[in-house]
């Protein structure tokens, strides 16, 4: 459940418009953003998915053999996804889960070829704690994407971030640019 003490920022259900409109769509592509990270029969997870902007987009590109987790706290934002993916035919492709704030509880023996977590780091109680959660969910050798907002989060927050992520023991791959904020590509 959502915890009202902590302020890590978590945009609400209500604001949602503003996560997935024509004019991000333009400034933010997804396809764009995610160009090389997802195969054919992938099984990717999606963090903090929201409405499911990176969502509908990602079952898209991981074809009728994957399937993509949205993950996120609130359901509001989940039935968004669900009715997304049931008008453009996804929704076998696409699971969802409700989340706890400081747990992402995905069934064990989850292993996810690709993970996003876009624009939500940040809103997390125990950055520590989440990247452990994280790894323990990503295949050896699969891919998770972490992009902070840069009006969010500073260089300095950022660099936190990222070496909290190494201590965990994730290995740096990229540092990609363009990817609409402060981008790392990290792997297990």
């Amino acid at each position: 459940m959502y915890n009202k003490n902590f302020k890590g920022d978590v945009c609400s259900h209500s604001h949602s418009f503003f996560l997935d409109n024509f004019i991000r769509r333009i400034i933010q592509n997804p396809k764009k953003i995610l160009d090389g990270y997802i195969q054919k029969g992938y099984t990717i997870v999606d963090l903090g998915c929201g409405p499911g902007y990176f969502s509908i987009d990602m079952a898209k590109m991981a074809g009728k053999t994957g399937k993509v987790i949205a993950v996120d706290l609130q359901k509001e934002m989940l039935e968004k996804v669900k009715k997304k993916a049931a008008k453009e035919n996804l929704a076998d492709r696409i699971q969802l889960h409700n989340c706890a704030q400081d747990r992402i509880g995905l069934n064990q023996g989850t292993q996810a070829d690709f993970i996003l977590a876009f624009y939500m780091v940040h809103e997390t109680p125990d950055t520590g704690a989440f990247l452990e959660q994280v790894k323990e969910v990503l295949r050896p050798g699969g891919l998770f994407l972490l992009v902070e907002p840069v009006f969010h989060v500073s260089k300095t927050q950022f660099k936190a971030i990222m070496e909290t992520a190494i201590k965990a023991g994730f290995i740096l791959v990229d540092t990609p640019k363009k990817k609409g904020g402060r981008s790392l590509l990290l792997s297990i």
